[in-house]
């Protein structure tokens, strides 16, 4: 079967008016844009970059939600209270209440609208913070990014959906306080305006701008960053030039596990940890329960002299996390038939490593890490040669902040009214993580406020109609 290979409408196709004008190719984007499209209007996505995808191609572990159907068959027996009171405790319990209780109760929904278009998340993992497996991901274990970029790339070309890469926007247009498009700069350097009667936000973060990331976490000013060169808030601008209110915007998660011995930083994904690697330092001893929140694994990391750590897994976890072959391919991941000859390549004490694997694996067979209290990615020891390291420190890696929006996706202004015509969703929207994201969070926002912008803005045109 050929690859799926997704083609950009040509540029000459752009026309002046649509119902919603769709501002990123991301998940949010995507996801919006199929779900307005399916209420019978006529969107546009616009993506400034020649890639479509935005940061959630890089994503790897997958797609959080409580009470599903892949849950029961996998035997998971969880609730939306739970998935709400752990995020709500794993972000510090500063997230908006009202929007954490539309995401909690609506990642079931969002499940099962992706596989009514063919897009099955029907495996499960764990991240840190949450107490059982709610993390989805396809049964093929592909990194969730890709994977839910590429399909719903598919039902976009199924359904004639345009999309324009190499167009960015550099304002939005009002009439009487009222959103009604946009004007867009074209490759060559051309000038023109889009109208629409509703625009969504779906542009993503700003952990690939170090001006902005300095000028509210002065101190991650060097550090490097998983984001992909288009996450640079440009929403946020867009959305402060109307009035937006802002917030959390000093919220800038890092996350503890990044390999940054190559020019690019590669994300090496929660699901490592979840199915049962473990994290040593320079004695090659454990140092932190590894599926804490990112924060408290980051500041772990932060904390030992070296400011770095290496993640120890054996084949049994690289089965089970095929992004490791990605890794390796890359030049990321150091083997050893035995730990002892893993070790002398990382120049760690061998009698060390190998003590810490050996308590490691008793802690599993007794469901008790007596050292450091993790309960969770317990299914399977550190027993099956060959062993692998993987070399990580703490990058940035997502912006918690952003436009202010309610549950119904609306940008709400500084005067605390929403402005009439802007949705935004994704990683540009605030207030949902608190002050640390739980990973498996980020997709799942994606998926349920997506749909959520692409249904209010179909409330929203009813209305003026």
């Amino acid at each position: 079967m050929a690859k799926f290979q997704f083609e950009a409408t040509p540029l000459d196709t752009l026309q002046d008016q649509y119902d919603v004008i769709i501002i990123g190719s991301g998940s949010s984007g995507l996801v919006s844009a199929v779900q307005a499209h399916e209420l019978g209007l006529k969107p546009v996505i616009l993506e400034k970059m020649p890639k479509i995808g935005g940061n959630t191609t890089r994503a790897s572990s997958g797609m959080n939600a409580a009470e599903t159907l892949v849950q029961l068959k996998h035997h998971v027996v969880d609730s939306y209270a739970d998935f709400y009171q752990e995020t709500f405790v794993g972000g510090g319990k500063q997230n908006d209440p009202a929007m954490l209780d539309y995401f909690a109760s609506h990642g079931a929904l969002a499940i099962d609208w992706l596989a009514a278009h063919g897009i099955d998340l029907d495996d499960l993992t764990i991240t840190g913070g949450m107490s059982v497996k709610r993390t989805h991901r396809p049964s093929s274990l592909a990194p969730i990014g890709g994977f839910l970029v590429t399909q719903l790339l598919k039902v976009v070309a199924t359904e004639k959906i345009p999309l324009f890469t190499e167009v960015t926007v550099t304002e939005l247009l009002q009439t009487a306080g009222t959103v009604n498009g946009v004007t867009i700069q074209l490759p060559a350097g051309q000038v023109r305006q889009l109208h629409a009667p509703a625009v969504i936000l779906a542009t993503g973060g700003f952990g690939a701008n170090p001006a902005l990331i300095a000028k509210y976490r002065p101190e991650l000013k060097d550090y490097k960053t998983t984001n992909q060169p288009g996450a640079t808030g440009d929403g946020i601008s867009l959305a402060e030039q109307v009035g937006a209110e802002l917030v959390d915007m000093a919220q800038i998660q890092v996350h503890p596990t990044v390999q940054q011995d190559t020019p690019h930083a590669f994300l090496i994904g929660e699901a490592v940890r979840g199915e049962g690697a473990i994290l040593v330092n320079n004695a090659g001893q454990r140092f932190v329960d590894e599926l804490t929140t990112r924060k408290a694994v980051t500041a772990a990391i932060d904390q030992l002299p070296t400011k770095h750590a290496y993640l120890i897994l054996d084949q049994a976890v690289r089965d089970r996390v095929p992004a490791i072959n990605f890794y390796d391919s890359v030049g990321l991941v150091q083997t050893g038939a035995t730990l002892a000859e893993l070790a002398a390549k990382l120049q760690l004490p061998a009698d060390a490593l190998s003590t810490t694997v050996a308590t490691w694996n008793q802690a599993v067979v007794d469901q008790n890490d007596a050292e450091y209290g993790r309960t969770t990615g317990m299914a399977q020891g550190l027993t099956t040669g060959p062993f692998y390291a993987i070399h990580i420190a703490p990058a940035v890696h997502y912006t918690m902040g952003g436009v202010k929006i309610k549950p119904t996706t609306q940008v709400v202004a500084k005067t605390g009214k929403v402005i009439p015509g802007l949705y935004a969703a994704g990683e540009i929207a605030g207030g949902l993580h608190g002050n640390n994201r739980i990973g498996g969070n980020s997709i799942a926002e994606t998926v349920v406020f997506g749909r959520q912008a692409g249904q209010q803005v179909f409330r929203y045109l009813s209305k003026l109609n």
